[in-house]
């Protein structure tokens, strides 16, 4: 005989998870020592948000889902800023919640698990009884992994205890065909793509899985391709690939994209922070949008055609029916131009550098260089996000952790983290501020504790510097501005490497790390004032 805690932790491990993370109390303590038992891997952290947020950028990266384990209440509230953003970014993961039992109704544990997780855009879920857990634990887990869900499934502390008998493994539930484009879909989207001159495919969180598809219909129709943010690095190997739309666009690609006369967003959602605010879409420019769940259809910009289907279904659909190859956008021109300045590393820029104090840009250019390119970056919130997401350079689209879907800081780091396991072989690197990550630095002592190679570049401008620049030097800004913090001394503190960069001359130490790197290496990059990041000018139009 065993109990319902130890049937919950023996089936997910049974189903395929992958890492569990967490902080253990006396709720979730049976539930996760049964995962730890069955051979899944425990990550013990700080914070449960720093919980939350490594098994976000996980189940991002790896092939199964993660597992976050809380206590009941307090642990729940703890993690909430990190489900939140999971659940925003449609990331799959399962929250093992435990709750307290139906007639405590006094317990100070007690708040509403189902509400609370239903408010971020969470499912919730929860085992009911000894007879329906191995279906309840089912459930949650064809709701995260098919329907691409963050799901909180509560499990209360009288329902763990019961008994249960033994029962044969469980299986993991077949996944659901893809859904096909309807065949009229497929000949409109393929009549635009034959009129159209200068086509440009963008790629999203939901086309990840259909990048060689998609990248093989843009070469045959002639189409540059590019992405949002969060799938930034998928057509790297395409030497037509123009990067991040968007924001962060650079000069070459923001003007190749508005040029185009169609755009087709795959599994993207066109919203404002992918079109510049619709800058970047032409008063004459088709607009198509394909995307497997209907409601995404037309929810931020209206559309000339919506394409109800699998991404990697519809690219194949499309690329069967259209049968003569067409130049298209690709021309020689377009070449020439995309091999001299495509990445913004390559735009040149006015140094703002000082005797103290380094620009962003050029630090950034310089950490590029200095680092292998085999690597997985992840980004916090803040002014200065703009910079490691543009000059960072990712080799696929397994190489890039975007938290932005809630818009907090303090989440790159435990998403640094989270990457970094899930893509073991790669230099694992964190962008931050210096608010962000002193706001997460209880994950640092982790990060220290696995040990495995990790870069954290602070780009230190001793202060929140998205409020600095949004209310302007008139304002009275003593609440968002801070003396000089020594974040290299802090970080050796906790048993890191730490490095401060004021100037070229101080990434030579950067360089001796990434040449053999050991351990965790923390960059205190005392960062020039740019004014405002060029990408935050065009965010705040949008509020």
């Amino acid at each position: 005989m065993s109990t319902v805690a130890e049937l919950v932790g023996k089936t997910l491990a049974e189903l395929g998870v992958g890492v569990a993370f967490g902080v253990v109390g006396s709720g979730n303590f049976a539930v996760t020592n049964a995962l730890r038992a069955n051979g899944v891997r425990f990550v013990a952290t700080r914070h449960e948000g720093g919980a939350a947020s490594m098994a976000d950028a996980y189940g991002r990266l790896a092939d199964v889902p993660a597992i976050v384990s809380v206590h009941q209440g307090c642990g729940l509230t703890n993690a909430m800023t990190g489900i939140a953003e999971a659940a925003k970014s449609r990331t799959p993961m399962i929250v093992l919640a435990a709750d307290t039992a139906g007639a405590a109704v006094l317990s100070n544990f007690r708040v509403d698990q189902d509400g609370l997780a239903r408010s971020v855009g969470a499912v919730s879920e929860r085992v009911h009884s000894a007879a329906t857990a191995v279906d309840d634990v089912l459930r949650a887990y064809r709701t995260a992994v098919h329907g691409r869900r963050t799901v909180v499934l509560n499990l209360p502390l009288d329902v763990q205890a019961q008994a249960v008998d033994e029962r044969n493994p469980a299986t993991a539930p077949q996944a659901p065909e893809p859904v096909r484009p309807a065949v009229a879909a497929v000949a409109e989207l393929c009549r635009l793509i034959e009129n159209a001159d200068r086509p440009v495919f963008v790629a999203g969180r939901g086309a990840r899985h259909a990048g060689p598809a998609i990248a093989d219909l843009a070469a045959h129709v002639g189409a540059l391709v590019a992405t949002s943010a969060v799938a930034n690095g998928l057509f790297r190997a395409d030497d037509f690939d123009l990067g991040i739309s968007g924001g962060f666009s650079s000069p070459l690609t923001a003007e190749l994209i508005a040029d185009a006369d169609l755009i087709v967003g795959w599994g993207c959602a066109l919203n404002m922070w992918t079109m510049r605010q619709g800058s970047l879409i032409g008063s004459d420019t088709a607009v198509v949008q394909i995307d497997d769940d209907l409601a995404a259809l037309g929810k931020h910009r209206s559309v000339t055609l919506g394409v109800h289907g699998d991404c990697g279904a519809t690219a194949l659909d499309v690329r069967d029916a259209v049968v003569s190859p067409r130049s298209g956008y690709r021309t020689p021109e377009v070449a020439t131009r995309l091999g001299a300045d495509r990445w913004w590393n390559d735009v040149a820029t006015t140094d703002l550098s000082t005797d103290d104090h380094i620009d962003p840009r050029v630090f950034s250019t310089l950490l590029d260089d200095a680092l292998p390119a085999d690597r997985v970056v992840a980004v916090d919130s803040g002014n200065f996000l703009g910079y490691p997401s543009a000059y960072l350079r990712v080799p696929d689209e397994n190489g890039f952790v975007f938290t932005q879907a809630f818009q907090s800081i303090g989440l790159g780091l435990a998403s640094g983290i989270g990457a970094m396991l899930a893509q073991p072989d790669r230099l694992a690197v964190v962008g931050v501020g210096d608010g962000g990550f002193l706001m997460s630095i209880s994950e640092l002592e982790t990060a220290v504790r696995l040990g495995n190679p990790l870069v954290i570049a602070v780009y230190n401008d001793a202060a929140y510097g998205a409020e600095v620049h949004h209310f302007g030097a008139d304002a009275d800004l003593g609440a968002v501005t801070f003396g000089d913090t020594d974040i290299a001394a802090i970080a050796r503190g906790y048993g890191a490497t730490g490095i401060t960069v004021r100037n070229r001359k101080d990434m030579a130490a950067v360089a001796d790390w990434a040449s053999a790197p050991d351990g965790i290496l923390v960059i205190d990059a005392k960062i020039a004032s740019d004014g405002g990041s060029w990408w935050l000018a065009e965010a705040f139009k949008g509020h």
